[in-house]
């Protein structure tokens, strides 16, 4: 397996963007997941280790596109209607008794493939059935209602190219295409860790200055959406002199530890102090709001994530720095988060140099156009405002201010992509 170098996530720079830290991560570092062969019915959401050729040409043999009647064009009477003998039937799965007489129709159905000799198919609701023979209009070109030999797709053209993550159409594709089983990354192991003696179980009686975990529950179900095989390993508490040893034991395991909140540089902010003890940390400024510094390195040979504490911030960092980091380990090729253009209903100002997420719900306006239209709450610490919001409006860095009417980009949320 391919290992991670000690400066894989070495940054001298004062900020990075979203695209340098996607751009980083491409450049430095290897595909960590193995190949392993599954079957169709498990490959959903896996991604394809090698490009996947067609074993034969889709469709494999000329067929009929609908139920009807099959004729050689060339006993067509030029501009008037034709009238022939109806000899045979063709259902799909049967195979044709020879070529087509001439001077014939022949009754065939969709799927049937095409009798040697016949290369148009007319409807059947366009003919006029007179006893044995049929009455075919004029006007139907040559070759109309024919699907040819591999006209969807050729033998040995490439169907799904390596590094896609699979999709039920894919699937169809390669059992179409001859296939029963597919070679696939192997799942990239995950560990996922909060920090705090502040924290408790969800669920659990809360002390005085409590609050409920929501970081870990957040981080394991989208990673989990995100194709990974995750452990949730609990609540890492402000243990000095026990947090190395944790992450150690972790990283034995796994392809790579995310965790959110204790790296800054607080007093109680122990986490840093342990991944450095256990392994090397580097942090990467991004020019993103929500969001702090993002703590990178790793431990053994294990990449590490430390996210921000703030729900908000670890939602925006996981989906525009981790999502592009498990798609490199993993062997998938990054792709581009799909938004949608809406038109601003809000004013909004900004710093510029930094690109800033803002929480909107979508609405139609009296136009018919999509309007976005801004949480009222800012802040990173506002949980809320991920469920009463249905996405992102993405702020360039240029950006200082929105006006009302303005066009933006908008991410849609909850994680699809």
């Amino acid at each position: 397996m391919a290992q991670l170098t000690d400066d894989c996530f070495a940054f001298g720079g004062p900020l990075l963007s979203v695209e340098d830290a996607a751009a980083l991560i491409g450049a430095r570092l290897p595909v960590l997941a193995g190949i392993e062969t599954v079957p169709l019915a498990e490959a959903d959401g896996r991604i394809a280790a090698a490009a996947v050729t067609a074993g034969l040409d889709l469709p494999p043999f000329d067929n009929s596109a609908v139920d009807g009647y099959a004729v050689r064009f060339a006993d067509l009477a030029p501009g008037a209607e034709t009238l022939l003998p109806v000899r045979g039937r063709l259902a799909a799965g049967a195979a044709p008794e020879g070529a087509i007489s001439a001077g014939v129709a022949m009754r065939i159905f969709t799927g049937a493939a095409m009798p040697e000799g016949a290369d148009t198919v007319f409807m059947q609701e366009d003919v006029r059935r007179e006893g044995d023979a049929v009455a075919l209009p004029a006007g139907l070109k040559r070759g109309a209602n024919r699907r040819l030999a591999g006209e969807d797709v050729r033998r040995s053209s490439v169907v799904i190219p390596a590094g896609r993550r699979l999709t039920p159409p894919d699937l169809a594709l390669a059992a179409a295409t001859g296939h029963a089983s597919l070679a696939v990354r192997r799942r990239l192991r995950v560990a996922v860790f909060s920090t705090g003696d502040e924290l408790a179980e969800p669920g659990a009686p809360l002390r005085p200055g409590a609050i409920h975990d929501s970081n870990r529950v957040l981080l394991v179900a989208l990673l989990r959406r995100l194709g990974a095989e995750v452990s949730d390993l609990g609540i890492l508490r402000d243990d000095p002199a026990g947090l190395p040893e944790r992450l150690r034991a972790a990283a034995a395991g796994h392809d790579l530890i995310v965790t959110s909140g204790g790296v800054s540089t607080g007093e109680e902010d122990h986490v840093k102090a342990a991944v450095e003890a256990a392994g090397r940390l580097v942090f990467w400024r991004l020019a993103i709001k929500p969001g702090r510094p993002v703590a990178m390195g790793l431990i053994g040979d294990t990449a590490f994530v430390g996210l921000p504490g703030n729900p908000v911030a670890v939602y925006v960092t996981l989906l525009f720095v981790v999502r592009p980091l498990l798609a490199r380990l993993g062997g998938a090729v990054p792709d581009a988060a799909p938004s949608q253009p809406a038109r601003a209903a809000f004013r909004y100002r900004k710093k510029a140099g930094r690109r800033e997420y803002v929480r909107v719900s979508l609405r139609r306006g009296a136009d018919g156009a999509v309007e976005a239209v801004k949480f009222p709450r800012d802040g990173a610490g506002v949980l809320s405002s991920l469920t009463g919001s249905d996405g992102l409006a993405e702020l360039p860095e240029a950006m200082t201010a929105v006006e009302e009417g303005e066009w933006i980009e908008v991410f849609r949320h909850p994680l699809l992509w």
